[in-house]
């Protein structure tokens, strides 16, 4: 079964930690071991995992991607949002993870982001966790 949580975005780019709603998922299906698939569908966000306890991380983060691929920069595709699509699929649009004892395994500082780069806007990230069967 596929699941779906929503996003809301409030800036243009920003990471936005989507780890507690992915965990809920987890909860709510009562997985004990297994993989977690996480996608995101869309052409001008991104997924990805890095350290969610100081802040600055983030902004650094966002920060670096908008000086090496800057908002207007002679693109020719010409909606105005062409820099986010470059930074999107730089990124990538899924991740892979384990569930562990009911949990997500994430390093001590790891959370999961959504990287948004064509905010704000409310976004999709579709869930699929395969349980480990017990022997």
């Amino acid at each position: 079964m596929l699941d779906k949580i929503s996003v809301r975005t409030g800036k243009r780019t920003e990471l936005v930690d989507i780890t507690e709603k992915i965990q809920k998922v987890i909860d709510s299906r009562k997985v004990k071991e297994g993989v977690l698939y996480i996608f995101c569908p869309h052409t001008t966000a991104a997924l990805i995992v890095n350290e969610n306890c100081d802040p600055s991380v983030r902004t650094d983060i966002t920060e670096v991607l908008n000086r090496l691929i800057p908002h207007s920069a002679g693109y020719a595709h010409s909606e105005g949002n062409a820099d986010a699509h470059v930074k999107a699929s730089i990124i990538g649009s899924s991740r892979t993870l384990f569930i562990e004892n009911k949990k997500i395994a994430l390093g001590t500082w790891q959370g999961i982001f959504l990287c948004e780069f064509d905010g704000p806007r409310t976004r999709e990230v579709w869930v699929k966790l395969i349980e480990e069967q017990s022997s």
